[in-house]
């Protein structure tokens, strides 16, 4: 049984920096793309940055891009968000998903495997 787990969240101040974790028990993802995805109240989940198998490519929101980067260590089946910058606007659960594929994707459909989400809370 596949299971991932996120970690790192917590309260921050805006201007801070957050990084998140997420681990993957069950198989192996050296041969997987990972994506982070966050859900803030009252809005639908929305893609964040993704990351090829290998970490080759990446691709992130507008929202973040320049702030945030992701990362991966297959060694230890974990990916990683770190977050720069963060502003009251980056408030969320974010979640970190596992894709049956080497190719990243920014839709959520295409992820097969999903973490339980870890809040992130920014406080002006």
């Amino acid at each position: 049984q596949v299971q991932l787990v996120e970690s790192g969240g917590g309260l921050v101040q805006a201007g801070d920096s957050l990084r998140l974790s997420c681990t993957a028990s069950g198989r192996p993802f050296n041969n997987y793309s990972w994506g982070w995805f966050r859900q803030s109240p009252g809005k639908d989940r929305e893609f964040v940055a993704t990351i090829s198998a290998r970490g080759v490519y990446t691709s992130f929101a507008d929202s973040v891009k320049g702030r945030f980067s992701i990362s991966r260590d297959d060694a230890k089946n974990a990916a990683y968000l770190q977050m720069n910058s963060l502003t009251s606007e980056d408030t969320a659960v974010y979640f970190c998903a596992g894709r049956v594929s080497t190719m990243m994707s920014t839709f959520q459909s295409n992820y097969a495997y999903w973490g339980q989400g870890t809040q992130v809370t920014v406080s002006t």
